[in-house]
This record gives structure tokens, sequence and C-alpha cells, in this order.
């Protein structure tokens, strides 16, 4: 499918998710500042409100997949849960995560850890959740790891996707489009070492599927 075709790096020969991995090595210094800043902030309420999703079930195992930094996997601490895992293929991104939730002394109940979505280790039926902010989207097999999501989650269990879409609605669709064609690509330039990331992310998005597509996989 044409989103398992985009890739960050498009003069390289290594796999989708080599790619991935890569970039975010390269902007994870820069990472947090820039999802703040590109988003205006809004960011830190899409996560407050993915976990409010949650809140009916209580989950007391909870998965953070793509977890990058650690955001999502810590916001998730409001829901009280036993332990939270997340889980990431980006080296770079898991160790500055991993200072976060050691300067919050919150290490008895987060564990961050080397991850891929499509070839996780975990046991099937192992936790009562699932998140992933950002993350589904450079997934290199979608199919594979929504496939794999399942088989870990628990029956009854939760998952909850943040991610984004292209609005139709005039005229926040050519708002978007601007802000995502011209706008972000330069912010993303002057503050990060890695030019391409911030041309990849609306190229990503562009070819992501649609909402209702996005749905068919989860039925």
């Amino acid at each position: 499918m044409q989103h398992d075709r985009v890739v960050p790096y498009g003069d390289s020969a290594a796999s989708k998710k080599a790619q991935v991995a890569q970039m975010f090595d390269n902007v994870a210094q820069r990472y947090d500042f820039l999802n703040h800043l590109l988003s205006l902030g809004i960011d830190r309420y899409w996560r407050w409100y993915a976990i409010n999703q949650l809140k009916a079930i209580q989950p007391r195992t909870l998965l953070d997949v793509a977890t990058g930094t650690g955001d999502l996997a810590i916001a998730a601490l409001r829901l009280k849960p036993d332990h939270v895992t997340g889980i990431d293929i980006s080296e770079g991104m898991l160790a500055l995560g991993k200072q976060k939730v050691a300067q919050s002394n919150m290490s008895d109940k987060i564990t961050l850890m080397y991850g891929d979505a499509e070839n996780l280790t975990f046991s099937a039926n192992s936790f009562d959740a699932i998140t992933s902010s950002f993350g589904v989207r450079n997934f290199e097999n979608l199919e594979k790891g929504l496939s794999e999501l399942y088989r870990v989650l628990k029956p009854k269990g939760k998952i909850v996707i943040v991610e984004f879409t292209k609005p139709q609605i005039f005229p926040i669709k050519q708002l978007f489009a601007f802000y995502f064609r011209y706008i972000l690509p330069l912010v993303g330039r002057l503050f990060s070492k890695d030019q391409q990331a911030y041309t990849y992310l609306p190229e990503s998005v562009q070819a992501f599927p649609e909402r209702t597509e996005f749905y068919g996989y989860f039925r």
C-alpha cells in the first residue's frame, strides 16, 4: 500500500523501519520542543484526551507503542495502573524517555524498552490496554503491526491510537494543507539537524489511510 512505501530518506536502500529509527535518533534531542511548538501545545490535550478514553476499563497493565520520549506512558499514570510498558525502535528517543522517568521517580511504574510493534515479544493477552500517539503512521507494515497489537491485547481490552488525519471541512482543510506543506517543514529545518524528518511528516500523513479506511483495519 502507498503508506508502506513512504520513507524518510528516499535515496536510502534501508528498510522503512530502519530509516524511521534513524530519523528519530537524529531528531531526539529536539523532538519534544518541536512537538509542542509545531502543534501549538495541542499535543498535550491530545494525550489527555487519549488517556481519558481508558478510564472506563481502568487498565492494570498498559502498553504504549512507539512511546518515543515517554510522554503518553507518563500521562497514563493518571489511570493508576499497576505498570506501564513503553516500546520504541529509536534508542535515542528511549534514552531521553528513561531520563524523564528516572527524574520523576516513576521507574517502579514505567518500563521503557526497545521493541518493534510488528514483532512484539510479549505473550498473547498480556495487556488490558494499548496506546500509541503518532507512531502507527510509521509502521513499515500497518496491517501486521495492528495484528500484533490485537494479539497481545486481553479480551475486552481497548486500543487507543492518536494519529494525524486530513480535515475535510472548509477552510480547515486548506489551512491544514498549507501549514503541513510549507510551515511545518520550514520550522523543522530551522530547529532540527535532520531536514528530511519534517518533510517526511506531511508526506506520511498524506499517504496514511483516511479515517474511514483506517477504521476498516479494526473490523
